[in-house]
């Protein structure tokens, strides 16, 4: 079959019925075009046919012959992709391909029939409906659309250089030149698959592999707890092949009565997840620190942890206003659901071996700590360990330490003397890749005769399957003053697959249940829901959030009404503790009178590139283009985790350290003219201590708290159609008090899909497992819906740039406070508009018809 790709004649064999993304990727090495959901729904994998976008997951290979297709690569200098480049409409770049392709083909259209004008946010939505991005870069894409169709980027550079670009990868992901680790196939690759348990409970008696050479991935007591769990790994010169050799393995299951009822296991009853300590200490955690607050088992049941202030005193207080005072007393059952991580990029490793060097490349958002977990866990020197991460097609949480594909494919590039690659099939992310714990959650609240916080008592029952550490109630001590609280976390234990912590654990989840709790009190006080919050509220970093919102005219607008669409405003707030990794460093090194700024730290699309590159070149007072940021290698100096919002303030300070270094290595005067004599210097900066020093005296997990909370006031505007029971969001403001902004445009790149992520959290997203057999049913991105670019509202982000001045370089992370408001403002806001209070989330058609229901 012959073909016309990117201007050039292939021939291709498809004997074999491959689909169109298999020979664009696999055979021409065009791996711009992304596979990612093998169902057509993301949009990841467009191609144009003739100039039609088309998803090549689903065309024919054969489909191709004659045709003139069109990639990514072939756009290279198109006004859209200098677009997506200019305006920042991207993260970490994995669907930006798609993306692209799929908005030149609208460009071409738009430009023929209007010339040159901009399109509105509806017809760009039609156009690009059937693509998704997980990090939520849809107002970026808005924009840069709208630029291009309307001219703002007909006209290349003159000079042939790239055009300036808020973030400094932006070229190499917008042109499809990128490479992460789904993409490299290097000489005598091997694919590897992992064979998984298809029951709930079982104990493996044995594996019969016959001639098929495989590894084994059970726990030491070789029970398997959860449907998808790993239990064996072979490899094969491809996937279809490794696929055959999985089939041919043998597993002999004994069988095991399985708990996959949360309800029976908050009662501690049920067959045990876990029989005794020792297995119950191997327990994954769905939090940042799982074991830090000890809490005893009853069975099933784990808990309480507690965090606490006068439990005694606020029950007591609680007890008395439900007889006294009950119109001061709030109270209420609330209920999230499991939200999974979903990722574009899955989980994926590339491992070899090479004269007793290990060597991965790896999706991760922790490269040091991945290459000094696998020195342990395969018994070599971490100086023998190079993992690399230079481009993570997202993670959100579920990508740190030692996954499941990581340990397949190094015992199998250990076992075939080759390297290996495991890449999760998409069924596979969405059934053992992460995902937030659902909950369960019993609130009271009371006020006293002035108004103000009495008291307040959270009990959280987290159901994260086979893993612990649930903290959504202990969270609340943190916010609205120093009333008497009881705050008590429980993990229901089940047989089903493991949650991980995913952007800001258990905030979105805490906030659902006491900003909803906090609205209804100022309705039943008849006081102004921003005003009451911030009389509660007593840091002085969101008291100028809520004058900012109470000024919004969105906020004093029509709201209500009693036909079928009912418009209604919400508001709702948080804080988030601040993080850093005190002992992270930056290596300058002057190469042919170039700045090679160097750190072990991974960019998954937050931008840590682009803060180095530029935090160095304003420390030495240089151009950019002298220096140059090499991130996502383990064997450079320590670099921070990205989680926890600990990346910018602690790389950035660190890297302000190392120019002044560098500048007085150097001598100072003109840095820039004495590049070019100075081959070879090299200094490291460290990051240096805060002022006044920091909260916890010593390093947990890589992260220290520092003092302060950063903290996030949102106001969200919906309409809500009573006939089909559909919330759509209209606009968000969100304020975020994190003070100063190091990157002002991916600052609010990271802010808005935050926003996303939280819409998707309230109105669309459900994990959801089988009651009978504990197997994942949501096992597919049509079934689990993330938001698209026509669920985004208008999105606002404000910084109040104050309040850390005693952190160097003044501010702090804010990738995880952004989030946390989203679902409780947006239910707030359903509640002002029909006044019906969503206690269960997501907000679904048929829970809101069934509230409105007469």
């Amino acid at each position: 079959m012959e073909f016309e790709v990117n201007g050039t004649r292939h021939a291709v064999d498809v004997d074999d019925d491959p689909t169109a993304v298999e020979v664009v990727r696999d055979r021409l090495g065009l791996t711009g075009t992304k596979l990612v959901c093998a169902g057509g729904v993301c949009g990841a994998c467009t191609i144009q046919l003739d100039g039609e976008p088309r998803v090549s997951c689903l065309t024919p290979a054969v489909g191709l012959a004659g045709r003139r297709v069109t990639t990514v690569e072939g756009l290279a200098g198109h006004p859209i992709g200098r677009a997506f480049a200019g305006e920042d409409a991207l993260q970490c770049g994995y669907c930006t391909p798609g993306f692209v392709v799929g908005a030149a083909a609208f460009f071409e259209r738009w430009r023929a029939a209007h010339g040159r004008t901009r399109p509105g946010r509806e017809q760009i939505a039609d156009a690009l409906a059937g693509h998704l991005c997980r990090c939520g870069a849809y107002e970026g894409i808005f924009d840069a659309v709208a630029a291009a169709c309307a001219g703002d980027y007909d006209n290349a550079p003159t000079d042939g250089q790239a055009p300036a670009a808020p973030r400094t990868e932006a070229p190499e992901k917008t042109d499809g030149s990128a490479r992460y680790t789904t993409d490299l196939r290097p000489e005598g690759l091997l694919e590897g698959v992992i064979i998984r348990s298809p029951h709930a409970h079982a104990h493996v008696r044995s594996l019969e592999a016959g001639d098929v050479p495989l590894v084994p991935l059970l726990p030491p007591d070789g029970v398997v707890r959860y449907v998808g769990q790993p239990v064996a790994a072979v490899a094969a010169p491809d996937r279809a092949s490794a696929r055959a050799a999985a089939a041919r393995v043998r597993v002999d299951y004994e069988v095991l009565p399985a708990a996959l009822d949360a309800r029976q296991a908050r009662t501690g009853e049920g067959p045990p997840v876990y029989e005794d300590k020792a297995a119950r200490k191997r327990a994954p955690g769905s939090g940042e620190t799982p074991q830090l607050v000890p809490a005893r088992w009853r069975g099933n049941l784990r808990g309480p942890s507690a965090m606490s202030r006068r439990p005694a005193t606020a029950v007591r207080r609680i007890t008395e206003a439900r007889r006294s005072t009950p119109e001061r007393v709030v109270e209420g059952l609330y209920t999230t659901a499991a939200q999974t991580h979903t990722p574009l990029e899955p989980h994926a490793c590339l491992a070899r071996w090479s004269d007793g060097t290990l060597h991965l490349e790896v999706s991760t958002q922790s490269v040091k700590r991945t290459a000094e977990l696998a020195a342990e866990r395969f018994g070599v020197p971490v100086e023998r360990v190079v993992a690399r991460a230079v481009h993570v097609g997202g993670g959100f949480g579920c990508k740190m330490g030692l996954t499941s594909d990581v340990v397949a494919a190094v015992e199998l590039a250990r076992l075939h003397g080759a390297p290996v690659r495991v890449v999760l099939d998409r069924d596979e992310e969405l059934t053992d890749g992460g995902y937030r714990p659902g909950t369960r959650i019993r609130l009271a609240m009371v006020a006293d005769e002035a108004g103000d916080l009495s008291a307040l008592a959270m009990d959280a029952d987290n159901d994260g399957g086979v893993s612990i550490g649930g903290t959504v109630a202990a969270l609340a001590r943190f916010m609205y003053g120093k009333a008497p609280r009881r705050l008590r976390d429980f993990d229901t234990v089940t047989h089903r697959p493991p949650g991980a912590p995913f952007r800001g654990p258990g905030g979105p989840t805490m906030c659902w249940a006491l900003e909803q709790a906090v609205d209804e009190m100022a309705h039943r006080l008849g006081q102004d829901p921003i005003a009451l919050r911030r009389r509660w509220d007593g840091n002085p970093k969101r008291h100028a959030l809520y004058d900012r919102a109470a000024s919004l005219p969105v906020w004093s607008g029509p709201r209500g009404g009693t036909g079928r669409f009912r418009r209604g405003v919400g508001v709702a707030a948080a804080n988030w503790m601040y993080f850093l990794d005190p002992v992270t460093e930056v290596e300058l090194t002057v190469e042919d009178g170039i700045v090679v700024a160097r750190c072990a730290v991974q960019d998954m699309g937050t931008g840590s590139r682009t803060v180095l590159r530029r935090a160095v070149a304003a420390g030495l007072g240089v151009p950019e283009a002298r220096v140059r940021a090499e991130v996502g290698r383990s064997d450079t100096v320590h670099g921070p985790t990205s989680g926890g919002s600990r990346t910018t303030p602690s790389l950035a300070p660190a890297a302000a350290d190392a120019a002044d270094r560098l500048r007085d290595a150097l001598g100072g005067g003109d840095i820039a003219a004495r590049l070019d004599t100075a081959h070879g210097v090299r200094v490291t900066g460290r990051r240096p201590r805060d002022r006044r020093g920091f909260v916890t005296p010593f390093t947990m997990g890589g992260i220290v708290i520092g003092r302060g909370f950063t903290g996030s006031v949102q106001v969200a505007e919906v309409e809500v159609d009573t006939r089909l029971g559909r919330v759509r969001p209209l606009s968000v403001w969100s304020g975020i008090a994190a003070g100063r902004i190091h990157e002002d445009r991916l600052a609010r790149s990271q802010c808005q899909g935050a926003v996303v992520q939280g819409v998707g959290y309230a109105l669309f997203e459900e994990r959801r497992t089988d009651p009978v057999t504990g197997r994942v049913l949501t096992e597919n991105m049509e079934d689990y819906r993330i938001p698209g670019i026509g669920d985004t509202p208008e999105i606002t982000i404000h910084f109040h740039q104050e309040g850390f001045d005693h952190v160097p370089g003044g501010g702090v992370g804010l990738g995880e406070i952004a989030t946390l408001p989203t679902a409780a403002c947006l239910a707030n806001a359903v509640h002002d508009a029909t006044g019906w209070r969503p206690y269960d989330m997501p907000i679904r058609p048929d829970r809101l018809l069934e509230g409105l229901a007469p």
